[in-house]
C-alpha cells in the first residue's frame, strides 16, 4: 500500500494577505518523482516555502512527513526540516567554508556530536553525488553544476523522506542541467522521494514522470503530452 509524505486537502497558500493558490487537494507517496511546473509567478515558491514552514498554512488541511502543516509550530520547524531535504537555485554554499565544512556545518546545526560519524556521512553523501574527491575545495573553486551536487549532497545529509527541489538547474546550462537530473534520478531510484519545481521543459521530456502544474490560482496534474 502506498505510503504518503504530502498530502494536501482543500489548502489554500497565501503570501501575507494575498491568495496565490486555491483548493489544493494533492497526495506524493514514498518513491516518487514528482515534477511541479508553472510560469514564474503561478505560485510554485509559495507551494514549496509552505511545504518547509516558511509560510503558514492559514487554510485547508496538510501533512508533510507526519508534520500538520495547518498547525505547526515555529519551535517544530527546524525538526520538520530535519525530515526535509530543500535544495535551492542558488545553492546557498558559504564561500568561506570548504564542501566538507559547509556539511559538517548542517550536521551541527540538526545536533551530530560525532565527528567521526559526520565524517563517514558527509563522504556517503558526497560519493553519492560524485564529489568525494573535491571536499576540501571551496564553492568559489566549482562549477555551478558542481555546486548543485553539493548542494543535493547537504540536501542528504539526515537521510530526509522528502526532498523539496526548487527549480535546482534553474542558474545551470543544458549540459550541467542534464548531469544534475541524472544525479537527482539516481537519488529517486534509491528510495528517495522528490518534488521537483521547474520551468525547463526539456528536462521534463527526457525525464518524464508524474507532473503537477500550477496555473490561475490552482494546482492540478497534468498529462505530458499536453504540456
Amino acid at each position: 500500500m502506498s505510503q504518503p509524505v504530502l498530502k494536501l486537502h482543500n489548502a489554500s497558500i497565501f503570501q501575507r494577505e494575498s491568495l496565490i493558490l486555491s483548493d489544493v487537494s494533492l497526495t506524493i507517496n514514498k518513491g516518487e518523482f514528482v515534477y511541479l511546473i508553472g510560469k514564474t509567478g503561478s505560485g510554485k515558491s509559495s507551494f514549496m516555502k509552505t511545504l518547509y514552514g516558511d509560510l503558514p498554512l492559514q487554510q485547508g488541511e496538510g501533512t508533510i512527513v507526519d508534520y500538520d502543516l495547518a498547525t505547526l509550530k515555529e519551535k517544530q520547524i527546524p525538526f520538520l526540516r530535519r525530515k526535509l531535504g530543500v535544495v535551492f537555485q542558488d545553492f546557498k554554499l558559504l564561500n568561506d567554508r570548504t564542501v566538507k565544512e559547509n556539511l559538517k556545518f548542517v550536521l551541527k546545526a540538526t545536533g551530530w556530536k560525532d565527528h567521526s560519524q559526520m565524517d563517514t556521512k558527509i563522504d556517503e553523501v558526497l560519493d553519492k553525488v560524485g564529489m568525494k574527491t573535491k571536499g576540501f575545495k571551496y564553492p568559489y573553486q566549482l562549477s555551478g553544476g558542481e555546486q548543485q551536487r553539493v548542494a543535493i549532497a547537504r540536501a542528504l545529509l539526515n537521510d530526509p523522506e522528502l526532498i523539496l527541489a526548487d527549480e535546482p538547474t534553474g542558474n545551470l546550462d543544458p549540459q550541467t542541467s542534464v548531469e544534475v537530473m541524472g544525479v537527482l534520478q539516481e537519488i529517486n531510484k534509491n528510495g528517495n522521494t522528490i518534488l521537483m519545481a521547474t520551468h525547463d521543459y526539456a528536462l521534463l521530456l527526457k525525464y518524464p514522470s508524474k507532473t503537477l502544474k500550477c496555473d490561475g490560482n490552482k494546482i492540478f496534474e497534468v498529462v505530458q503530452k499536453t504540456i
